[in-house]
């Protein structure tokens, strides 16, 4: 039993299947250790903090299942895809938090330093580069 206290910013937490916690230091090969040691990181969720002070120059997709992201300090507009076009959601005090739907293609954009908690179903999880949306 491994009973400490850590910081998110030096090691970030994995729910497996289970609902067993396993901590992840924070470094350049974290996301290949955790297909590795997490099987492809079926059934399994990451708890992640990350900052940003500028708009993400990605989108993103979770297929396994609904993300949900929390506030920590900053500001942040998450850009999702649906069906019905675009939407924006706007956090802007401490605690405010988004669920992304699972299958949504989604982006943020800030223009100052943000931090945000990600609670992350990773599995088949994709990335499409650049700011422009992907095509569904």
């Amino acid at each position: 039993m491994d009973i400490r206290k850590a910081q998110i910013t030096d090691e970030f937490v994995v729910l497996d299947g289970q609902q067993r916690a396993s901590r992840v230091a924070v470094n350049e090969g974290m996301y290949a250790a955790l297909d590795r040691d997490f099987n492809q990181f079926r059934q399994c969720s990451l708890v992640a903090q990350y900052e940003f002070s500028g708009p993400w120059n990605s989108w993103e997709i979770h297929p396994a299942g609904d993300e949900t992201v929390i506030l920590l300090s900053g500001s942040a507009t998450f850009t999702l895809l649906t069906g019905d076009g675009q939407q924006q959601v706007a956090l802007a005090t401490a605690g405010d938090y988004v669920l992304i739907p699972q299958g949504i293609w989604h982006t943020a954009t800030t223009s100052e330093a943000t931090r945000l908690l990600f609670i992350t179903p990773g599995e088949n999880t994709r990335h499409h580069q650049g700011a422009e949306p992907p095509v569904l």
